[in-house]
């Protein structure tokens, strides 16, 4: 069977899939028996086919391989694949002593780091991912997006720089969510620690501590600067790497809890092997800083409000360049323009705005962190309205899709709540077309907006799950890089987990939210339905 498929020749996506999910089952129960040709033409395939394969298809299929999977050359490929796959294949993986002994040197950093944490290999093992540096914990990198070849437009658009907005979008959703979730946490403690030791590896990666816990510290790299708030050491710290020279009161800064995070000075000295005077890393300590070492007037712990601020700022200049430009060419400013590249333009000014439109969302959703719910303004908002709306908004979408979509009302109503319609039409349009994009062609969405009871304080808009994440977990769909299969029609803009954290942010900005149910996503927003038609009227009216 092996020959027959590695003689077929993949035309489409779904036809390089099939493929790379047959090879690497046969290889996964049959490696071992296959002669030695077979075997370096399918792993040679396969290394071909990467590229155009899914990684969410990369990394259910090494969750499924890990499982019964005994091929040594076949773990190694998904190995050293991106950290999401690699990660679901090396933490159940089950291997003899010996092959793991031959895998090990063909592995890189942050595959080591995550065998480093297994608890049931051989006691061998763990001395040689000791001896190769497993201490040194490689944070995993973010995934290159693997796509098929592009075509023409889709390469113009790469040129151009508006295929760059979405992964520092995914930066900019990740700093939010950790400002926002220091908020609140004390500055100090009773007992802050004062000073910690610690080791390096020669690639400048921290591998030991002692005084602080080791989730804090272990991990982060001397070698390289960071910025924007990040963890990490100053730029004197990493130019004194470089020239193996001793560094003095470097600046460290930590996340973790209140008495680990914030700014250490640290001093370190490097160490060479005696017998071979190879380097090997650095040795040293660190300690909170003076307060006449501090900055007059700074305070303890610094709001990173500034820093997403930039961010967005930085992500809407290239982006009004880049539509600026695009719209120039398709009004034929400078004069005659091909149909074809006029068209090109106009694609690229219509995913601008759409970009523009989920940063303008991500702006409110960062403005709002700080918001208190009790404090939002009491405006009464028709949500039925808007659903219609929303509906009509995507019709041409759904006709497209050949998709059916079905929102009965239940309750007496009106559907009123308490939220600004900017934020109602947010909240509604972007859930609904999330669920939209992933809807396979010919599917159905049902929902129902619901008022329970007469005195209910929430309205409820359940939407039943579409088939593609039918049994997807929470986590996965609040991931920011999660989409069905990597094929969502919207995913190269906004991803279906963005959607739903940027939905659940504003929806807790004025008192509601977003549950994942087993069967159904349910948006609750405060119900204004209850109240007493004379307040209501005087509210709306004001």
């Amino acid at each position: 069977m092996i020959a027959t498929i590695l003689r077929q020749e993949p035309a489409d996506r779904r036809a390089r899939v099939t493929a790379w999910r047959q090879l690497s089952d046969i290889l996964a129960q049959r490696g071992n028996q296959l002669d030695e040709d077979d075997i370096r033409r399918s792993l040679h395939a396969l290394a071909v086919l990467r590229p155009h394969v899914p990684e969410a298809v990369r990394r259910d299929c090494a969750r499924a391989i890990a499982r019964h999977g005994r091929f040594a050359p076949l773990v190694a490929l998904y190995a050293n694949d991106v950290p999401a796959v690699s990660v679901s294949m090396l933490r159940e993986a089950k291997l003899s002593e010996a092959d793991w002994l031959a895998l090990l040197p063909a592995t890189n950093a942050m595959a080591r780091s995550v065998l480093a944490g297994r608890r049931d290999l051989p006691d061998s093992v763990a001395r040689a991912l000791a001896a190769l540096g497993s201490a040194s914990v490689a944070l995993p990198q973010p995934a290159v997006n693997e796509a098929a070849e592009p075509a023409p437009d889709q390469v113009a658009k790469a040129e151009s720089g508006t295929e760059a907005a979405p992964s520092q979008i995914s930066e900019l959703v990740r700093r939010i969510d950790k400002y926002q979730s220091r908020r609140g946490q004390p500055t100090l403690t009773r007992n802050p620690r004062r000073s910690f030791q610690f080791e390096t590896g020669p690639d400048g990666v921290i591998h030991w501590v002692d005084g602080v816990t080791r989730g804090a510290v272990i991990g982060l790299s001397i070698a390289d600067a960071a910025f924007g708030g990040e963890p990490g050491t100053d730029g004197a710290a990493a130019g004194a790497f470089r020239q193996r020279a001793e560094i003095a009161n470097g600046r460290m800064w930590l996340e973790g809890m209140a008495d680990e995070a914030g700014e250490w000075r640290f001093s370190a000295l490097p160490w060479f092997d005696v017998a071979t005077g190879q380097f090997r890393g650095y040795r040293g300590s660190a300690r909170r800083p003076q307060y006449n070492e501090l900055p007059y007037g700074r305070a303890q712990a610094e709001d990173s409000g500034d820093s997403i601020r930039q961010l967005i700022h930085e992500l809407r200049s290239p982006l009004n360049a880049i539509s600026g430009f695009a719209q120039i060419i398709s009004g034929q400013m400078f004069g005659p323009v091909s149909q074809s590249y006029r068209t090109m333009a106009e694609t690229i000014v219509a995913d601008a705005a759409s970009v523009q439109s989920i940063i303008d969302d991500l702006e409110t959703a960062a403005r709002r962190g700080n918001a208190d719910p009790a404090r939002a303004v009491a405006e009464i908002v028709d949500v039925g309205a808007i659903v219609k709306q929303v509906e009509g908004d995507l019709a041409a979408l759904l006709a497209e899709q050949r998709i059916e979509m079905t929102l009965a009302r239940v309750g007496s109503g009106p559907f009123l709540g308490r939220a600004s319609d900017a934020d109602a039409r947010r909240m509604v349009g972007r859930l609904l077309t999330a669920l939209v994009d992933i809807c396979e062609p010919g599917g159905i969405l049902v929902g129902q907006l619901v008022t329970e009871a007469p005195h209910d304080d929430m309205l409820q808009l359940r939407l039943v799950r579409p088939a593609a994440i039918r049994f997807a977990t929470a986590a996965d769909l609040l991931d920011p890089g999660f989409s069905p299969e990597g094929e969502a029609p919207g995913a190269a803009v906004l991803s279906l987990g963005f959607s739903l954290r940027l939905v659940d942010s504003l929806a807790r900005s004025i008192g509601g939210r977003l549950d994942i149910g087993h069967n159904a996503l349910t948006l609750y927003l405060p119900s204004a339905t209850s109240e007493p038609d004379a307040e209501r009227e005087v509210q709306q009216g004001e």
